[in-house]
């Protein structure tokens, strides 16, 4: 993975990786560009997962005026809320991560499960049609023909 400024210029590199996390603060305005490599492993399929968060997270502890006045509790419990939540957001996409991944994985066990069973099938009904052919060949006569 490869994450680049507007200018250009690399802010984060990384080869070969699994859950990776990186911050920055943005010093340029513009489209930042982030590139992910298929180099690896080009022929397994894979799950990419990104979580842009966009701006100040204390904005609402800014937003209080100092001082001591009659709605300083009510504040405090809206910035305890908002702190709740954002973790609230946090933990349900990363099981939803953890989910998508899981789900893959099962997928992908379903499916080759799925491929060895019919593969054992016709194994089984070769076996057994060659039993057939083998015991018939035993009882049949094979007497000359004139």
């Amino acid at each position: 993975m490869t994450l680049e400024d507007p200018a250009g210029r690399q802010l984060y590199k990384d080869i070969k990786k699994q859950y990776d996390s990186y911050s920055f603060k943005t010093e340029t305005p513009g489209t930042y560009k982030a590139c992910f490599s298929n180099e690896f492993s080009t022929f397994s399929h894979k799950i990419v997962y990104m979580d842009w968060q966009i701006g100040d997270q204390d904005n609402l502890k800014k937003a209080i005026t100092p001082g001591i006045h009659a709605m300083s509790q009510l504040e405090n419990s809206a910035v305890a809320i908002g702190e709740r939540l954002r973790m609230v957001d946090d933990y349900q996409t990363h099981h939803r991560l953890r989910e998508a991944t899981s789900r893959k994985r099962a997928e992908q066990l379903n499916e080759r499960v799925m491929y060895w069973s019919l593969g054992q099938t016709a194994v089984v009904v070769l076996i057994g049609i060659a039993q057939v052919i083998l015991l018939r060949s035993f009882f049949s006569d094979k007497r000359p023909r004139y």
